[in-house]
């Protein structure tokens, strides 16, 4: 099963549990651009399914509103990129809701699906990586999967969660990513990292599309005697502090690594409290490698993106400090 399938897969669980559970957004009803809710409207029917304005502020507060009264609102935006006019609503709407009502109401029942990334010709408009606005806001979970089987035990997490959810889901393994996803109703526990590859020269962090870069890389160094920790954070809010923490405890380095551009960027929050946590234990700096400060380039989207040559390097800095 494909990465989309499985998304697919999460909402049809999602739904068949959960009457009040719907899923809305532009193109929704027919399937998505991306294929992702084809054949739940023939399935839920038209009243649980269907097609919203191009409205990316209207489907968010839409989507609060009903989740306010107790639904299970599944709210797709088409492209990350276009989730900025919902921004207002999701961070001083959907995140406050609980807290400035003093717990008496809110709207966890929301989760917030968009595409992300990279996909190798998307250009400016169709590639960003926002994960880091939404970090910044109290209230609101984020979490991004690497793969199938993460995507919809994630997926059904982020739906039952008790918290509005932004889920952002790495455009360029849609089709590209496939594994033996079990059948069934399962969840994969939010907040909880991964220990991909276990290592003890160097602790490398990753979420997303990004991981299958820093396996590469990862592979590199072990062709140079170079024993790579390789963690999938999969939520990126609230994080995984501990997995990382001990990894860099017994590793004493740390490589952080993602799309999104380098300043303001998620890597540097993690690189600071990895610091706090563990300074005495460090044996070099920490290092981020990640997007330009740039806009999202088409033609230098290859100089852009953080490959896994230069992940390489930066893990030969490292480990040579």
């Amino acid at each position: 099963m494909n990465l989309f399938t499985a998304v697919n897969e999460g909402m049809r669980q999602a739904m068949k549990t959960d009457d009040t559970a719907i899923t809305f957004g532009e193109d929704v009803a027919f399937g998505g651009v991306f294929r992702c809710s084809v054949g739940l409207r023939e399935e839920f029917g038209a009243d649980r399914v269907f097609n919203t304005p191009l409205c990316e502020q209207g489907i968010a507060g839409f989507g609060i509103g009903y989740a306010a009264m107790g639904g299970t609102a599944i709210a797709e935006i088409q492209f990350g990129d276009y989730i900025f006019p919902a921004f207002d609503q999701l961070v001083n709407e959907a995140a406050k809701f609980r807290y400035r009502s003093g717990g008496q109401w809110d709207c966890g029942g929301l989760t917030v699906r968009t595409p992300v990334g990279a996909v190798g010709h998307g250009g400016h408009y169709h590639s960003q990586s926002p994960e880091a606005y939404f970090t910044h806001t109290p209230g609101i979970k984020v979490v991004m999967p690497r793969g199938p089987i993460d995507a919809k035990g994630l997926l059904l997490a982020s739906i039952r969660d008790p918290n509005p959810v932004v889920f952002m889901e790495p455009k360029v393994l849609y089709r590209a990513a496939v594994e033996d996803v079990p059948e069934g109703d399962y969840e994969v526990e939010l907040g909880k990292g991964e220990i991909m590859r276990p290592g003890s020269d160097v602790t490398v962090v990753g979420w997303g599309g990004q991981l299958k870069v820093l396996e590469k890389a990862c592979d590199l160094a072990a062709s140079s005697g170079i024993e790579c920790e390789l963690i999938d954070l999969k939520t990126l809010s609230p994080w995984d502090v501990e997995i990382v923490a001990s990894s860099v405890m017994k590793t004493g380095r740390l490589v952080v690594s993602h799309e999104a551009p380098v300043t303001g960027g998620f890597a540097g929050e993690i690189v600071s409290k990895i610091q706090e946590e563990c300074f005495l234990s460090m044996e070099a700096p920490a290092k981020r490698v990640c997007g330009q400060d740039t806009p999202f380039p088409l033609v230098f989207e290859k100089f852009y993106v953080p490959d896994e040559l230069k992940n390489f390097e930066a893990i030969k800095e490292v480990v040579g400090y």
